[in-house]
């Protein structure tokens, strides 16, 4: 019975690692081909002191932490939350809520910088992409779960 619940808390792990690199992916592949979009601060610092916490907020890889667990867990429950919005607008509503996150991490990531809605949506759409790309073709976490395709021998 733990065994079960152990692999299914790696899942959730794995997913979560899935959302943080493909976000952070994403905002580095907005940032370089989207007009409009510019990232200022470093890729990546490894803070040594309690000072230098302060220089990690300013990272790319946190502004990639911060919209993958936004991705991971707010927005499963956004969707549940406008589940009669998105059935009227054919799922187009989903886009409003990646939108929405992306323009959050850009609200608390100050070196992130997105001029206007355009920018915005075409930042959305590489995340997603990026994402879409990432949690399809990126190896499962338990491949013991896959069953093999059998062929019959005869």
């Amino acid at each position: 019975m733990t065994g079960v619940i152990f692999s299914d808390s790696i899942d959730v792990v794995w997913n979560l690692l899935i959302q943080i690199i493909s976000a952070i992916l994403g905002l580095w592949l907005a940032g370089r081909f989207v007009p409009g979009v510019a990232f200022n601060g470093p890729l990546f610092v490894l803070p040594t002191k309690t000072a230098d916490i302060s220089l990690f907020l300013t990272t790319l890889t946190f502004a990639g932490i911060l919209l993958g667990i936004l991705n991971f867990a707010v927005k499963p429950l956004l969707k549940k939350i406008t589940f009669p919005l998105r059935i009227i607008t054919f799922n187009l509503f989903s886009l409003v809520i990646a939108m929405f996150l992306v323009w959050l991490v850009d609200i608390f990531s100050p070196e992130l910088i997105i001029q206007g809605i355009g920018p915005l949506f075409f930042t959305t759409i590489i995340v997603l992409a990026v994402n879409f790309i990432f949690s399809k073709w990126w190896p499962s976490s338990s491949p013991e779960r896959k069953k093999p395709a059998f062929t019959s021998v005869q």
